[in-house]
C-alpha cells in the first residue's frame, strides 16, 4: 500500500501528523496555565472579597496572556502545515 502511494504524499501525511501533535503540545501548556490562573484568583477572591475587583482584572490579563500562547502554538501548527 505504500508503494502505491505517490512520494510526495507520504510526507505531507507525516507533515501533518507532525503538526498536529505540535499544536497539542503547544494547547497543553496554556490549557494548565489558564487552570492555575483562575484558580489561584478564586482562592484570593475567597480569602480577600474586597480585593475581587482588583483579582479579577489581573485574572483576566493573565488568561489573555495565556491564551496567546496557545494562539501562537496555532499559528504555528499553520505555517508547518501550510509552508
Amino acid at each position: 500500500m505504500l508503494a502505491q502511494t505517490p512520494p510526495g504524499e507520504f510526507l505531507d501525511g507525516l507533515s501533518a501528523i507532525g503538526a498536529g501533535i505540535g499544536y497539542g503540545a503547544a494547547a497543553i501548556g496554556p490549557g494548565i496555565g489558564i487552570g492555575l490562573v483562575v484558580g489561584n484568583a478564586i482562592t484570593a477572591m475567597a480569602r480577600q472579597p474586597e480585593a475581587a475587583g482588583m483579582v479579577r482584572t489581573t485574572m483576566f490579563l493573565g488568561i489573555a496572556f495565556t491564551e496567546a500562547l496557545a494562539l501562537i502554538g496555532f499559528v504555528v501548527f499553520i505555517l508547518i502545515k501550510f509552508a
